[in-house]
């Protein structure tokens, strides 16, 4: 099942207070980038970020899923109502985040 616009244009309006939120669309999914690193994704209208120790501390009652098959567990977010917490947690993440690949 593929993601709809709509819940990617509500995840982008909660995120709206960080600078530099871009995403690209996957084969009906979209990948959440910030300042150039991926953070998470779109994934079956599900919020999921990838696994670091921040995310990990900050999402503790959250439950490991797969965005799609064969691929690596993330996080699912399910406070993406406050939009103080998501800030916190993409911001906290961001040092954790390998830096992009160089093509």
């Amino acid at each position: 099942m593929a993601s709809s616009r709509e819940y990617l244009d509500f995840i982008l309006e909660q995120l709206s207070e960080l600078d530099n939120i871009t995403f690209r669309s996957m084969m009906g999914e979209y990948i959440i980038y910030y300042g150039g690193k991926i953070v998470g994704g779109i994934y079956d209208d599900r919020f999921l970020v990838k696994i670091t120790p921040s995310s990990e501390k900050m999402l503790e009652n959250s439950r490991a899923e797969l965005p799609y098959e064969g691929a690596k567990e993330m996080l699912l977010v399910d406070n993406v109502d406050d939009r103080q917490f998501l800030k916190e947690l993409i911001s906290a993440m961001y040092n954790e985040l390998p830096n992009p690949k160089k093509k």
